[in-house]
């Protein structure tokens, strides 16, 4: 056992023992903390700046992507609305406690389903200092402990998010145990904090493909997978082209750097002359390198610089100012090429006929459908759940974003009186 393995167990240790006091914790004492939060991260946005800077600069000089810098970056702006994100969970309801069912047996005995917490939940993601918060406030309210890995290229903004967080909800008499990091571990830590099954009762991963590949592979707690986004837009024969229009370049340029940003878009051969030489326009002047078909080249306006698709372009999850591009004969050509390519995050169909959008919706086997809407609205917030912890596009427990009652579990509660089985 390394010291690496120690110190993180250690560190789990006291989150686990800091989850027995939020266990018990009533929503007004939650609901100070995390307002105490939100008033502690607007009162340290100068100090919060200035840590971010450094990463920013670090990461930039380093090479990082400008999807990924667009994630790690702060300012006065984000940092507020983060801060609104907290004040935004402390005023959902509460979930512990809800009873989900319950139901008088024959014998007398009165058996309810309630929401309980989690425990201690490990969450480990890559240069989104957003996280920090976001994990942290909805463990809180859902009566857990979080134990935070957030990735060497944040590691200065986070470690002062982390001092804030714990200050405050302390300040509120609660633990300041129940928010934690590991991110001084390194990798190592990550993968200890994995193998804490014991005193760690879930992992969720953020971030990309080969980070979410290893905690899955790896990690001998639990794990809730959240998704990498090959997202599709398809443009159907019955579309209406000025809405099909401003859905893909929503989908694709409001905010490249995050998972449901779409990555690929189809375009039903009928309207494809119509469609196309606009859309690809708009697409190229917002700056997106565009890995297109034959079809889609055949169409494309001069001026407009297409690059050969291949294989890899359909099965890509870009994070940047990228785009595939592919012509599809039909309605069914567009659903074997998302089921071949999809990750099962968020897929899009711009349509009126309401026989397609119906195949397009059963069709397909995903975490989130939106019908004549862009992708972008795969969110938590978009949702009304709050600051979502992650878009799970795992089949069980959990799948789509991920609010306050993904984060909890149940227990069923018999009461009798004297009750024997016989």
């Amino acid at each position: 056992m390394n010291d690496y393995t120690e110190s993180v167990e250690s560190i789990a240790s006291a989150a686990r023992v800091a989850s027995v006091t939020m266990r018990k914790a009533t929503t007004a004492q939650k609901n100070e903390a995390l307002e105490a939060i939100a008033a502690a991260l607007c009162e340290n946005a100068a100090q919060i700046e200035e840590a971010n800077a450094e990463d920013y600069e670090r990461e930039r000089a380093g090479g990082m992507s400008q999807g990924l810098l667009d994630r790690l970056f702060l300012d006065s702006e984000r940092i507020a609305d983060i801060a609104e994100a907290v004040r935004h969970v402390a005023s959902l309801p509460d979930p512990i406690g809800d009873v989900i069912k319950g139901r008088t047996l024959d014998n007398g005995m009165r058996l309810t389903q309630v929401r309980v917490p989690i425990g201690v939940i490990g969450m480990i993601y890559e240069a989104r200092p957003n996280v920090t918060v976001d994990a942290a406030s909805l463990a809180l309210k859902a009566g857990s402990a979080a134990i935070l890995r957030g990735g060497s290229a944040a590691a200065r903004t986070n470690s002062v998010l982390v001092d804030i967080m714990r200050t405050a909800i302390a300040s509120c008499g609660l633990p300041s145990d129940a928010i934690s990091s590991i991110d001084s571990f390194g990798r190592e830590g990550a993968v200890a904090l994995m193998r804490a099954r014991g005193l760690v009762d879930l992992v969720i991963p953020r971030g990309g493909a080969g980070l979410i590949r290893t905690v899955v592979e790896q990690s001998l707690v639990p794990v809730i997978e959240t998704g990498v986004g090959n997202c599709h837009v398809y443009v159907d024969s019955s579309a209406d082209l000025d809405k099909a229009h401003a859905i893909t370049i929503n989908s694709k340029t409001q905010r490249v750097g995050v998972c449901n940003a779409a990555e690929t878009l189809l375009v039903h051969g009928d309207v494809a002359e119509d469609f196309l030489p606009g859309a690809l326009s708009s697409l190229s002047e917002a700056g997106v390198v565009l890995h297109a078909d034959e079809r889609t080249r055949e169409l494309a306006p001069e001026g407009v610089e297409i690059v050969d698709a291949t294989e890899d372009d359909w099965e890509r999850e870009y994070l940047a100012l990228e785009m595939a591009v592919r012509v599809v004969p039909d309605l069914d050509s567009a659903l074997e090429h998302i089921r071949t390519y999809s990750t099962g995050h968020t897929e899009a169909i711009v349509a009126q006929d309401c026989d397609a959008i119906e195949e397009f919706v059963n069709g397909l086997d995903c975490a989130a459908v939106m019908v004549n809407a862009s992708t972008r609205f795969t969110d938590g917030g978009q949702f009304g759940l709050g600051a979502e912890i992650g878009i799970s596009t795992q089949k069980l427990h959990a799948r789509g974003p991920m609010g306050l009652d993904e984060i909890t579990t149940t227990m069923w509660i018999a009461r009798g009186d004297g009750h024997i089985r016989s």
